[in-house]
């Protein structure tokens, strides 16, 4: 029987140069494509993953919350810039350029499986960004 490479286990533990490549890399290109669209970013690397989290400024209308919330305003809004919101976990193979994808899913709280936009199951680290970028628009 042939072997298969299962792009959704498995994986090579990530270097540290690597892992500053990527980042580096993440940064910039969301800086550059969706500036504005969050405050900050925390990639994160363990073993053969990392993980994408951004930040964003809450989008609050005029008197909310109600008085009887729970929570003042200033408070709530410092919740949501605190909290993060998960973006995907990339899985790397020892190719800078080859990285699978898992999409953050909120109905299930866990990261799915999937493909990159051309139908891959293998893209860069830039591709996955614009996978997961759909965490950003208001």
């Amino acid at each position: 029987m042939p072997w298969v490479r299962d792009p959704h286990s498995g994986g090579v533990k990530i270097p540290k140069a690597v892992q500053e490549r990527t980042r580096q890399r993440i940064v910039k290109y969301a800086e550059k494509k969706y500036k504005g669209k969050f405050t900050r970013l925390d990639i994160r690397f363990r073993g053969p993953l990392c993980y994408i989290d951004a930040y964003k400024a809450p989008n609050l209308p005029r008197g909310w919350p109600p008085k009887d919330w729970g929570e003042t305003r200033a408070e709530m809004i410092e919740r949501v810039r605190n909290t993060p919101v998960h973006l995907c976990r990339l899985r790397y193979f020892g190719n800078e350029n080859e990285w699978s994808l898992a999409f953050f899913t909120y109905s299930n709280e866990k990261y799915s499986p999937c493909v990159f936009h051309n139908g891959s199951f293998f893209g860069t680290p830039e591709q996955a960004f614009d996978v997961s970028s759909g965490y950003l628009h208001d």
